[in-house]
């Protein structure tokens, strides 16, 4: 392997690592992004429910699903532009270099994680799970500020009547 190769190599295989340095931390962003929309979802319920007239906090839950899931995504598609990238571009540029055409042996995990059997099942599985954090939660949050501003008489503050 001439000089030159081996350097591009070296780039190639730095630009992997850091690639992966940077989808392990979305993705760990983005699994935390889920605890942390629960916390927020929590303080706000233990502020609106703390007195009725606080029950106009509920309205800002469908803002706060809306604001978060969108963070989620994004994290998302860069999670699998990341991967797509690597399996589809970084290895071509690799097999060029190399000669090696056996796209197992270069990166077979960018390869092998995404043939699991049980893949599809985990997808629907997590769509299932987002789907209920985020767009659930904001419904209920509508319907929980419906209930109670129709079950109880709400004050409206002051300011709004001005």
């Amino acid at each position: 392997m001439s000089g030159d190769t081996q350097r591009m190599l070296e780039v190639f295989l730095q630009e992997y690592e850091k690639l992966k340095d940077e989808q392990a931390q979305r993705i760990g962003f983005r699994d935390n992004l889920l605890y942390f929309t629960l916390g927020v979802f929590g303080a706000i319920i233990s502020f609106a429910v703390s007195n009725k007239a606080n029950y106009y906090a509920l309205l800002v839950i469908p803002w706060v699903c809306l604001i978060l899931d969108w963070t989620y995504l994004v994290n998302d598609e860069k999670i699998t532009a990341i991967g797509k990238y690597i399996r589809l571009t970084l290895v071509e540029k690799i097999k060029e270099q190399t000669g090696n055409t056996d796209i197992e042996s270069i990166f077979g995990w960018e390869i092998a994680h995404r043939n699991d059997q049980r893949r599809r099942r985990r997808k629907i599985e997590q769509l299932t799970i987002d789907q209920i954090t985020f767009v659930f939660s904001g419904i209920s949050g509508l319907i929980a500020f419906w209930f109670f501003s129709t079950t109880t008489s709400l004050d409206c503050p002051s300011s709004l009547l001005d």
